[in-house]
């Protein structure tokens, strides 16, 4: 007798359990920070000290300042990462490493020395860039479709890009955007496994 083989496992499903699972950190993680001793954003991205990068780059996107932060990064996150993970599962994970390597360099060599940089906007714009390069490069019909309602919903975003406010840090914006832009680039000209539109 041949064991039964395991059902695969729906893409939006395993899509929504991915974003819900690392949304749900985060929350975790803000509740932990308002309840226990110290601050755990002091492991965000230190500029230009050694200590403050490697655990940075992986504890930033993790960490916010509070709850308006985490939702305002909520939604869009859960949105576009559930769009990436949908048309390519395998170029989603290679984005989100690039997105978060190349956001925290740039935060790490550019932010003003003693600031601590902590928040998922880093991985907001990556992905923003990311679905807005597929639609330039890979040049299918849902990915052209999919960055042309991108625009239409979030194109203000790319306003971030810019200095606007001096507690926001326009630094992981613009690197997210721009990881997000060079991974859709590098990875155009290899076959990809897409969900089909309509």
């Amino acid at each position: 007798m041949t064991a039964p083989q395991a059902r695969p496992i729906h893409p939006l499903r395993r899509a929504l359990t991915l974003w819900g699972a690392l949304i749900a950190a985060m929350w975790l993680l803000l509740l932990a920070d308002w309840t226990t001793p110290g601050a755990l954003t002091d492991w965000g991205i230190t500029p230009r000290s050694l200590d403050g990068l490697v655990p940075g780059l992986v504890a930033a996107p993790f960490l916010h300042a509070g709850a308006g932060h985490l939702i305002s990064n909520m939604v869009p996150l859960a949105v576009m990462g559930t769009i990436a993970a949908l048309r390519d599962w395998r170029a989603c994970w290679i984005a989100l490493a690039a997105i978060t390597v190349v956001s925290g360099l740039g935060v790490w060599l550019t932010s003003p020395a003693g600031s601590v940089t902590v928040g998922a906007s880093g991985l907001v714009f990556g992905l923003f860039g990311y679905l807005l390069g597929r639609g330039l490069f890979v040049r299918r019909f849902g990915d052209i479709a999919i960055g042309v309602l991108l625009i239409l919903v979030y194109g203000s975003m790319i306003w971030g890009v810019f200095p606007s406010q001096p507690h926001i840090s326009w630094q992981a914006h613009l690197f997210g955007f721009l990881g997000g832009l060079a991974t859709a680039f590098a990875l155009a000209r290899r076959p990809t496994t897409t969900t089909p539109l309509g």
